[in-house]
């Protein structure tokens, strides 16, 4: 035997090592890339199907409402500041759009050379790939292997506006940031966690949901060990800095510090109120309301905040509970259109938990029924918002 070829008894050569790891590596990921081609191949059929003939065609469904002011702010930047209408009032314009997703987008078209509306899809479905892996570890961590898997096909799928997803939009990019800070703050990655939270709040301002749960899990990491430890504070701060730096620069830009905020208010009239809104589009729906859209909208709101507030009665990790409540009440407590709250709710996670963990008791042919009566229901219901309803999703 030569020498090169010797080895301990029992001890694998660094190839065999890193080719064990490799294996390992493609049966973890496998299940979750035959999750994410079968649903979005589902939602691009569903939709297909649904476009009516002569209208926009499934590219222009894709970038459909805010993916258009994606690519544009790729394309050709920011405004200089504010805009005005006819008569002098102040506008809504694309500042009102956090950067990091079109930046991106401007990142793949520059090196691949695609144009800036296939970047955009290509932007959003890679970050749905990099979503799926860590939810489905961090979940895993938290529940098993068969309830994660099953809490992927319904985020993917299932649950209403899922299509948002595989669109020109940042859902996709924000849930990839955001479960990636809690699995690197359950891994105690602090460092890590910090950058993921600062980059979820450049991408959506709702990054402060992340935020507020990498502080939880700095707290209970604080509270369990006794001990003063500067890194997960560090993270905490590196984290904050995101969206507050975008409102700074949106601020310098535009001449005022709540530039932001008047943006907002003047383009689609959203504010917090405290739920208000929201509060009276539930008694007007449930007691008049009239079309399939508002009533639907306001019953998966309801059961959305009552598989939320199942999760507060178990033993839920608190940040992912802490996360999961954030994206809810930001988006129940502003004055949006109610016809996109459930599109703003989808990287929430935490309203999947409950079914995900029943079915995962469950016996096989129950679960893929299951799942699969689900999966039919958000690919038909994402397209009939796209194809059918007039109004912004």
């Amino acid at each position: 035997m030569s020498r090169s070829a010797a080895r301990w008894p029992g001890k694998a050569l660094p190839t065999e090592r890193a080719g064990r790891r490799g294996l390992r590596v493609a049966r973890r990921v496998w299940p979750l890339l035959a999750v994410y081609g079968a649903a979005t191949l589902l939602h691009l059929v569903v939709l297909s199907v649904m476009i009516p003939p002569g209208g926009p065609g499934l590219r222009d469904r894709l970038l459909a409402w805010d993916g258009r002011l994606y690519t544009e702010i790729a394309a050709h930047g920011y405004p200089d500041g504010f805009s005005y209408d006819p008569t002098g009032r102040v506008a809504g314009n694309n500042l009102a759009f956090f950067p990091l997703y079109p930046l991106l987008v401007r990142a793949v078209h520059a090196v691949t050379r695609l144009d800036y509306d296939i970047a955009a899809i290509v932007v959003a479905n890679l970050a749905l790939v990099a979503a799926l892996i860590v939810v489905d570890l961090l979940l895993t961590g938290l529940y098993g292997r068969r309830t994660a898997l099953i809490a992927v096909v319904l985020l993917a799928a299932a649950q209403p506006m899922a299509l948002v997803f595989v669109m020109g939009y940042s859902e996709s990019l924000f849930l990839a940031l955001s479960a990636g800070t809690l699995l690197a703050a359950r891994r105690r990655a602090w460092l890590t966690a910090g950058v993921s939270a600062l980059l979820a709040g450049l991408t959506r301002p709702a990054g402060v949901a992340a935020v507020a749960a990498l502080a939880a899990a700095v707290a209970l990491w604080l509270a369990r060990t006794r001990r003063a430890d500067r890194r997960p504070l560090a993270a905490v701060l590196v984290g904050c800095a995101g969206t507050p730096l975008y409102l700074w620069w949106v601020g310098r830009r535009a001449g005022r510090p709540d530039a932001w905020f008047t943006i907002q208010k003047a383009g689609w009239d959203t504010r917090w109120d405290s739920g208000g809104s929201f509060v009276h589009f539930l008694g007007e729906t449930l007691a008049h309301g009239e079309g399939w859209v508002p009533v639907s909208t306001a019953v998966l709101l309801l059961a959305l905040i009552d598989a939320t507030a199942v999760t507060w009665r178990r033993r839920t990790w608190p940040p992912l509970v802490v996360y999961g409540t954030g994206i809810l009440v930001l988006t129940l407590g502003q004055s949006s259109f109610y016809h996109s709250k459930l599109r703003l709710v989808v990287p929430a996670v935490l309203f999947l938990v409950p079914l995900a963990r029943a079915l995962a008791r469950a016996r096989n042919g129950t679960a893929a029924m299951v799942l699969g009566g689900g999966a039919l229901f958000g690919c038909w219901y994402g397209a009939y918002m796209l194809t059918v309803w007039p109004y912004a999703i």
